[in-house]
C-alpha cells in the first residue's frame, strides 16, 4: 500500500455523498421529483447495496474520472492522462467501469464484458487481484458502474442548473440507459428499476 500513501480513502461516507448528488440535483432539481416515504426507503436500500459492493472490493489507486475525454494521444508513453488530481484509494473496478461504460460513448455490451474479463485475467496475473470468480468480478463491475452513473447524472444536472453548462444534459439518457440495464439484471436493485420506471421515465 506504500505507493498509495497520502491519498484519501474512498470510504462509505464518501460514496454516499456522491450518491446523494443524484437525489438532490437530478431527481430534485432537474426533474422536480420528491420521493415518497416508500421510495425513500427504497433509495436507502439502493445505496446500501452499492456501497457494500464497492467496499468489499480490493483497493487500488482510483483516478475517479478515467474516461475517453481525459485520455490524450501523446508520444510514447501513451496515453496522456488528465484530471488525476482527485485520485483516491478505492475499488478496483471503478476506473475500469468509468472507461468501458463511458458516459460519453457507448460500446457493444458483449465487447465490454470481454474487455472487463480480460482486465481481470491480467490483474490476477500481475498480482493486483487474487484469484477472483468472473461472476463476482462482473457483479462488482456492474454495481460500481451503477454508483458512478447515479453520481454522473447528478453532476450533469448540477452543471446545468448551478454552473450554467447545459450541454452535459445531453449525456444523461445514455447514462440512464446504463442504469436501467444493470437494474433489470440484478434483483437486489429492484428498487432502482422501479425508481427509473416510475419517476425518471415518467418525468422524461
Amino acid at each position: 500500500m506504500r505507493p498509495l500513501e497520502g491519498l484519501p480513502v474512498y470510504d462509505g461516507p464518501f460514496l454516499r455523498r456522491e450518491l446523494e448528488i443524484f437525489r438532490e440535483w437530478f431527481l430534485g432539481r432537474h426533474l422536480g421529483v420528491e420521493l415518497t416515504p416508500e421510495e425513500k426507503l427504497g433509495w436507502e436500500r439502493i445505496c446500501a447495496v452499492l456501497i457494500a459492493s464497492a467496499l468489499e472490493q480490493p483497493r487500488v489507486c482510483v483516478h475517479r474520472d478515467y474516461h475517453s475525454r481525459n485520455l490524450m494521444v501523446t508520444n510514447p508513453p501513451s496515453p496522456g492522462i488528465l484530471d488525476f488530481q482527485d485520485a483516491v484509494i478505492g475499488p478496483v473496478t471503478y476506473d475500469l467501469v468509468s472507461l468501458l461504460r463511458d458516459c460519453y460513448i457507448a460500446w457493444n455490451p458483449d465487447r465490454v464484458t470481454d474487455w472487463a474479463l480480460g482486465y481481470l485475467a491480467l490483474a490476477v496475473q500481475s498480482g493486483i487481484l487474487p484469484e477472483t470468480a468472473p461472476e463476482r468480478f462482473l457483479s462488482w463491475f456492474d454495481l460500481m458502474g451503477a454508483q458512478r452513473h447515479l453520481k454522473a447524472c447528478g453532476i450533469f444536472a448540477r452543471l446545468r442548473h448551478r454552473d450554467g453548462k447545459p450541454h452535459y444534459v445531453n449525456d444523461i439518457p445514455r447514462t440512464i440507459d446504463y442504469l436501467r440495464d444493470v437494474a433489470e439484471r440484478y434483483p437486489e436493485l429492484a428498487d432502482l428499476q422501479r425508481l427509473i420506471r416510475d419517476r425518471v421515465d415518467e418525468a422524461a
